[in-house]
């Protein structure tokens, strides 16, 4: 895939600068998806305010930008359900096996994640 002109001369002139982790907020609604580094999880009903807290604490975040073109890991509902019904005292070590199953989603076309164009 060939960059775009304007992307190529932008990487040439070094203009781009990683993106800061976004503020901290309230706990997101079931269904949406928050978003850590190269993964992403679906919200899961159950989730205490503590383990939110927790997450934040992890670097998860809401992402508030359109369109995300990123290309995520995403960890299956599933397993994030484990991470939810787990003991605060398990949450980092289910966590380390959510990123183990985190799995690429192939073919999205043009970058977009099936639940960014979800939303439109």
């Amino acid at each position: 895939m060939i960059p775009s002109l304007r992307n190529w001369v932008r990487g040439i002139l070094q203009v781009r600068r990683a993106r800061r982790v976004e503020r901290r907020g309230g706990k997101p609604t079931i269904g949406t998806p928050v978003v850590r580094e190269d993964l992403r999880m679906i919200v899961q009903a159950g989730m205490s305010d503590e383990l939110w807290v927790w997450l934040l604490d992890q670097g998860w975040r809401e992402p508030r930008y359109r369109p995300d073109r990123r290309s995520y890991r995403d960890i299956p509902s599933s397993v994030a359900t484990r991470l939810v019904d787990a003991a605060p005292d398990a949450w980092e070590r289910v966590m380390r096996a959510c990123e183990d199953q985190a799995v690429v989603r192939p073919g999205r076309g043009g970058g977009r994640s099936a639940l960014g164009s979800a939303s439109r």
